[in-house]
């Protein structure tokens, strides 16, 4: 009979590492969760403990990595991911896109796996075109506080292409947009928590700027359909996963003050430093390569985002 598939998810107590080894599990695999935990959370993941298929192991991906045993898919999702992560830890965010990506790599060309980087919109920094495709190189600043962040994930495709190029290794990169959904830290400092925990403690809304900057927000539940696909795919140049409804951060403040049902009232706070002005994904490849487009509408997406917060404040922890 032949044995199940064996996944290794780097960041897998992280909010998308999580929903990815739960997606993993019930396609059949066999799961190996590696985290630090500087970022994620064992509260993730604790509904999987005591599984035969499921493994999670407190290890750092910068570090050596020896796993004995077959292993069949790597998917390195590793990362701080927010910007409130990379400004507080700048060199962490930097040797995990770089050294954490060569070490998933070569542990990905040892056991003759299939490799799958987490990459981000990010790569295209505060784009000059718009919305933003997979052949757009962006516009980032190398030497701003948000080019740690940006410059990790763009060393991280540069390097996963020679692996692919240089060793025939069966690498993909999906550039993740907004993604949101149960899970997300409260504290994180992207707009989806900081939004939904203010309105729910019918704090003041904080949008940075005009508000008039756009996002477009894909439910978790998408993101991780998309990315199975990609895995599953023989694609291996990146593919930009996201959901392209645009619209502005201040629209996007009041809708959620209005699901929350909340007496909160938005103030304006100075734009940080090298903020996107415009944030869409072109997704034209996810569709012809992957048959792949996001399902969930934001306000199905944002009632379970809403709830999974609303039950963190009951139990004290928001």
């Amino acid at each position: 009979m032949k044995s199940s598939p064996v996944s290794v998810v780097t960041g897998g107590a992280g909010f998308l590492g999580s929903h990815l080894c739960d997606r993993l599990l019930a396609e059949g695999h066999r799961v190996i969760a590696l985290d630090n935990l500087i970022t994620g959370n064992v509260a993730n993941i604790e509904h999987l403990a005591g599984r035969d298929d499921f493994r999670f192991l407190k290890h750092d991906v910068t570090e050596y990595l020896f796993l004995p045993g077959p292993v069949d898919f790597v998917f390195h999702f590793a990362s701080p991911a927010s910007p409130i992560d990379y400004l507080e830890l700048p060199i962490q965010t930097l040797k995990v896109g770089a050294l954490g990506t060569h070490k998933a790599l070569g542990l990905a060309r040892a056991k003759g796996a299939r490799f799958l980087l987490a990459s981000t919109s990010e790569v295209y920094g505060d784009p000059l075109v718009h919305p933003q495709p997979e052949t757009y190189w962006g516009n980032v600043n190398p030497i701003g506080p948000r080019g740690v962040y940006d410059e990790a994930k763009r060393f991280a495709e540069a390097i996963t292409m020679a692996y692919h190029r240089a060793h025939g290794l069966d690498t993909k990169i999906v550039r993740i947009f907004n993604t949101y959904g149960p899970r997300m830290r409260p504290r994180d400092g992207r707009v989806v928590p900081a939004f939904v925990s203010q309105a729910l403690r019918n704090e003041p809304i904080t949008v940075f700027g005009d508000g008039l900057q756009t996002r477009s927000f894909c439910f978790v539940s998408d993101l991780i359909e998309g990315i199975w696909r990609l895995a599953q795919s023989d694609e291996h140049e990146p593919v930009n996963i996201g959901n392209p409804a645009e619209m502005t951060v201040l629209q996007f403040a009041e809708k959620i003050v209005a699901l929350c049902e909340s007496r909160s009232v938005i103030v304006h706070r100075p734009l940080p430093v090298d903020d996107p002005k415009v944030r869409q994904p072109d997704i034209r490849r996810a569709r012809e390569r992957l048959g792949w487009s996001p399902r969930v509408p934001l306000e199905d997406g944002l009632r379970q985002t809403i709830a999974y917060f609303r039950n963190l404040l009951d139990r004290g922890l928001l």
